[in-house]
C-alpha cells in the first residue's frame, strides 16, 4: 500500500502560479509544457515566452483592466501526467483557458478532458492529430499555434517538385509526431508527382539509425525526408554523413534550432527544412507583414529579458506568443465565458503573429498556410533563407 501511495504522489505534476500580487479578478490561464522531459529544450523556453507575453499584456492594461495569471505545470513529456494536469486545471484551478503542451502525444492525452470540460485550449504541439477530428476525436475546444504537419509537407514537396525530384525516402519517428508526418508525406506524395521508394521508422529515443539508412541507401532515392524533433534528428544527420549518402537531407519543421547545428556539427551542413520566419528574420523583405512583429519579439526575447543567453531563438520560440495573444484578443472581445471565448477564438482573422498570419475557421483550428513558412538551409553553420 505504501509503494502505491508513493507512486501516486510521484505522478502528481508541479504547479506554479506566476506573479506575486494578483487581484481577485485575475484571469487564470493554465500553461503546461515539457519542462524536464525529453523535449525540455523546447518546453522550457516556451514557458519563458508565455511569461514574457503575459507580463507585456498586463503592463498594457491586461484584459479590459483585469490581469492575466499563469498557472504553470510540468508534464515531463508524459501523457499520463498531461492528462492529470488537464483535469486539475479544469476541476481545481478553474482556469479560463489553457496553453500548451509541447508534444503531440501529451496533447492527445489531455484533449479528452479539455473537450469534456469545455475549456478553450491553444496547444503548442506540432502534430495535426489534436485538430484532425475523425478517428482522433472532436476538436471543438482545441486549437494549435504551430503550422499543421500538412502545411510543412506541402512546403517541402513544392520545392522538390520545382527541382524535379521524383523519388524520395522517408525516415520517421514512431511517436505521435512522427506518425503524423509519415501519414502526411504518404498522403500528399502523388499530388506532387513524388514516389516514396523507402519508408523506415525509429524510436525517438534511439541512438543510431544506421540500419534504416542502409536500407534507404539501397533504394537509391533522390532525397531523404526525416520527421522527428529533438536529438534524434541530429543523429540521423550524422548517420547520413557516416554512410556517405550524397542525396539532400530534409528535416521537418520541428528542427530549425541552433541546438540542431550544435549536435549534428558538420553533418548539418546543407540540410534543408521548413521553418517559421523567425529563424531568418533579418533576411525577410521589409514588405513582409510579419517582419515588424518578429523584430519586436526578438527585441523583447534578447534585449529585454535576455532569454537567448540560455535558450537561443528557435523555430518554436513564437508559438506561445501567438497562442496567448490570440486568446487574449478573444477575451477582450468576448470576455471569459467559455462558449463565447471559444467562438471568438474561432473567428480570429488576419492576426499577424510571430509564426504567421492566422485565419482560423471551424474546419481549421490552426489557420496558417504555406505562406507562413520558409525553407531554410544550413550554410557554414548559419541559417540561410532558401525559399
Amino acid at each position: 500500500m505504501k509503494k502505491k501511495w508513493l507512486a501516486a504522489v510521484l505522478l502528481l505534476p508541479v504547479f506554479v502560479a506566476v506573479g506575486t500580487a494578483y487581484s481577485a479578478d485575475s484571469i487564470k490561464i493554465g500553461a503546461f509544457f515539457d519542462l524536464t522531459g525529453p523535449s525540455s529544450a523546447i518546453g522550457t523556453p516556451t514557458r519563458l515566452v508565455a511569461e514574457m507575453v503575459v507580463k507585456k499584456i498586463n503592463d498594457e492594461g491586461g484584459i479590459n483592466g483585469a490581469p492575466l495569471q499563469l498557472v504553470i505545470a510540468d508534464d515531463e513529456g508524459d501523457p499520463t501526467k498531461a492528462a492529470l494536469i488537464a483535469k486539475k486545471f479544469t476541476e481545481s484551478d478553474k482556469v479560463v483557458a489553457i496553453i500548451g503542451p509541447t508534444r503531440t502525444d501529451t496533447g492527445m492525452a489531455a484533449k479528452p478532458t479539455i473537450e469534456q470540460m469545455k475549456v478553450p485550449t491553444f496547444m503548442t504541439v506540432g502534430g495535426d492529430a489534436v485538430i484532425a477530428g475523425g478517428k482522433f476525436g472532436p476538436f471543438h475546444w482545441t486549437f494549435k499555434s504551430p503550422q499543421r504537419t500538412t502545411i510543412a509537407v506541402q512546403k517541402v514537396y513544392a520545392y522538390l517538385k520545382q527541382k524535379g525530384t521524383q523519388k524520395i525516402a522517408i525516415l520517421t519517428a514512431a511517436d505521435g509526431f512522427g506518425k503524423d508526418g509519415k501519414a502526411a508525406l504518404e498522403t500528399l506524395a502523388a499530388e506532387y508527382g513524388i514516389k516514396i521508394v523507402a519508408a523506415e521508422s525509429f524510436q525517438a529515443t534511439d541512438s543510431d539509425m544506421t540500419a534504416q539508412l542502409i536500407n534507404i541507401k539501397t533504394a537509391a532515392p533522390d532525397a531523404i525526408i526525416c520527421w522527428t524533433i529533438g536529438k534524434a534528428g541530429s543523429i540521423v544527420a550524422k548517420n547520413v554523413k557516416q554512410l556517405g549518402i550524397q542525396v539532400p537531407l530534409f528535416q521537418c519543421h520541428g528542427l530549425p534550432d541552433p541546438k540542431y547545428i550544435e549536435l549534428a556539427g558538420k553533418a548539418s551542413e546543407g540540410n534543408i527544412m521548413p521553418s517559421t520566419k523567425l529563424m531568418v528574420a533579418s533576411q525577410l523583405q521589409d514588405t513582409d507583414p510579419q517582419k515588424k512583429v518578429i523584430q519586436e519579439f526578438i527585441h523583447l526575447y534578447q534585449d529585454v529579458f535576455h532569454y537567448d543567453r540560455q535558450f537561443p531563438i528557435n523555430t518554436h520560440s513564437g508559438y506561445a506568443w501567438d497562442a496567448i495573444y490570440i486568446v487574449a484578443n478573444a477575451m477582450k472581445k468576448a470576455g471569459t465565458d467559455n462558449e463565447k471565448l471559444r467562438d471568438a477564438i474561432e473567428k480570429t482573422t488576419g492576426y499577424v503573429g510571430v509564426s504567421g498570419t492566422y485565419n482560423i475557421t471551424p474546419e481549421d483550428h490552426n489557420g496558417l498556410g504555406t505562406d507562413s513558412m520558409v525553407l531554410v538551409q544550413i550554410s557554414e553553420g548559419q541559417w540561410k533563407l532558401l525559399q
